[in-house]
């Protein structure tokens, strides 16, 4: 009997959940259990409503539903961030942390809701289940936030109903609902936090304008492809005059709305802050000069695949091999190591930059932009996999947000002055970990060498193991050049950690590059 790859997923999250627990325990635990629960149960639901059909929107075929991974991304995120909060005494940040945990456990309800309200017949056991959560939550939401917590909570809440209305509708087959919960809950919390500062005190201290720039940017990208896919449906895609409205708009939002709003955030001119962080020391030039050379060699290996495409006569070769396709992990890895080790900082920035761009320019493709458009889309075609079956192009941008959410999740108010101890340390190198080195590792060696399948799946053990291997040495690399980690008597968590996330590599059909990190990271902040 063929095994169930859902079930050893499942299975895998699971040891992750008690993991968690074992380490930080609160009331919220029991919660985090009982959503876990519930959520195994609710994912088969899902799975009969995308076998028949009858889900509510179009979602990426080919992939289970991933509920049960993706619901408990950001309750054991809010937990784990608890824990380093009141180590770090921040009361603030520790509250916040509370929020984060209740709001994940919300969302995942909410497609819960959605799951059970259209299968039929109803399940009864599973609506009890779902019922006694769904009361597990709200009690302890009641006895743990403060009114005012909740009615952000609420918000949260309200936005991502709106937001799964919108992209949903916009962007059929492009997600799985597990993929589609994490995407939209992250936009929504950025939205309620953007929100919420724009509309507070100007005299209070804003904290440091870097922090600012990525949701500005993610915020200013979705506004532009809502409006656009909007306009498109009375304007012709492809057309110079389409085009023209497309680059005054984007003109226009840019100076007028982009700008504006990050002056009022940051207290400061965006453009001369830039100028000067770039400027203000000549490493950062250096790196700067280095990346740009690193995007070239990735922008001629585009070329050449295609160049070598439309010079083969054979037809069976439309798409790159995987060799080719993980040499954007290779130029991602070189890219990423010596950032973290020499300037984090101006990694942050430029990463928020990159996926800026890779969001225009997938606008650019998707509408057909001229001049550019046409030429996109005929690149891009020979990198997609089974994976872009939507109307966008989505790897690539993963890959950059995969290697960058662990930088960018750093809770750099809860970070010691010396930076996390023991296997905290590593935290920003979770993704250039999981994605960068393991997925890479384990995809080439796995379909190159690997013989022994793991039982239900095409992934092989022997990528596996390799990619286990292959980060550890990662890390060994990692402590030579970078002088703030010290990982002391937690070598055994770190290769620990590293094994049951390549394990939910060789098992999971959500997007590996978005799911993968954010587990290891949760993983190396207990």
């Amino acid at each position: 009997m063929e095994m169930n790859p859902v079930l050893v997923e499942s299975g895998v999250v699971f040891a992750m959940v008690l993991c968690v627990h074992s380490a930080v325990w609160t009331p919220l635990s029991w919660c985090c259990v009982v959503l876990a629960i519930q959520a195994f149960y609710v994912q088969h639901k899902w799975e009969r409503l995308l076998r028949t059909g009858t889900a509510v929107f179009s979602f990426r075929p080919g992939a289970s539903s991933g509920i049960l991974p993706a619901s408990m991304v950001i309750p054991l995120l809010g937990l784990v961030l608890r824990g380093r909060c009141i180590e770090a005494g921040n009361v603030h940040m520790e509250r916040f942390s509370l929020v984060l945990t209740v709001t994940g456990m919300m969302l995942a309800m909410f497609m819960t809701l959605i799951a059970l309200g259209v299968t039929r017949p109803v399940p009864t056991n599973t609506c009890v289940i779902a019922g006694v959560a769904s009361s597990a939550i709200l009690y302890c939401t009641k006895h743990t936030l403060t009114v005012s917590e909740v009615i952000e909570v609420l918000e949260v809440l309200l936005i991502f109903v709106y937001l799964s209305l919108i992209l949903l509708y916009l962007l059929p087959r492009c997600f799985t609902p597990g993929e589609a919960l994490l995407v939209i809950a992250a936009i929504s919390l950025i939205i309620n936090q953007l929100i919420k500062r724009s509309l507070s005190n100007p005299n209070e201290a804003r904290g440091e304008p870097l922090q600012y720039y990525l949701p500005v940017v993610v915020i200013g990208c979705l506004m532009l492809g809502v409006i656009f896919a909007l306009l498109f449906l009375f304007l012709e895609a492809g057309s110079w005059a389409g085009s023209l409205f497309f680059h005054i708009l984007v003109a226009v939002m840019g100076l007028g709305l982009i700008m504006p709003w990050l002056s009022v955030l940051t207290n400061t001119h965006p453009i001369a802050w830039v100028i000067y962080f770039l400027t203000v020391d000549n490493r950062r030039l250096w790196l700067l000069a280095y990346w740009a050379v690193l995007a070239l060699i990735a922008v001629g290996v585009v070329m050449h695949q295609n160049r070598r495409q439309r010079h083969s006569s054979d037809s069976k070769k439309e798409h790159a091999s995987t060799a080719v396709r993980k040499v954007f992990h290779v130029v991602t890895v070189m890219t990423y190591v010596p950032g973290l080790v020499l300037d984090r900082p101006l990694l942050h920035l430029a990463s928020a930059g990159c996926l800026g761009l890779f969001l225009f320019l997938e606008f650019v493709r998707f509408f057909r932009i001229l001049p550019l458009g046409p030429h996109l889309r005929r690149l891009l075609t020979h990198f997609q996999d089974e994976r872009d079956s939507g109307p966008l192009v989505l790897t690539h941008i993963y890959l950059l947000v995969g290697v960058s959410l662990p930088l960018w999740l750093t809770p750099g108010p809860c970070v010691p002055q010396g930076g996390l101890p023991g296997a905290g340390g590593l935290l920003p190198y979770a993704g250039v970990l999981s994605v960068g080195v393991g997925d890479a590792v384990a995809s080439v060696f796995g379909s190159s060498m690997g013989e022994i399948r793991w039982p239900g799946t095409k992934k092989t053990m022997e990528g596996t193991a390799t990619s286990v291997f292959a980060q550890v040495i990662a890390v060994a690399i990692f402590l030579l050049a970078d002088s703030s980690l010290n990982l002391n008597a937690t070598y055994s968590w770190v290769v620990g950690s590293i094994t049951m996330v390549a394990m939910l590599e060789a098992y999971t059909s959500q997007i590996d590059n978005l799911l993968l990190p954010l587990y290891l990271h949760i993983l190396l902040l207990l």
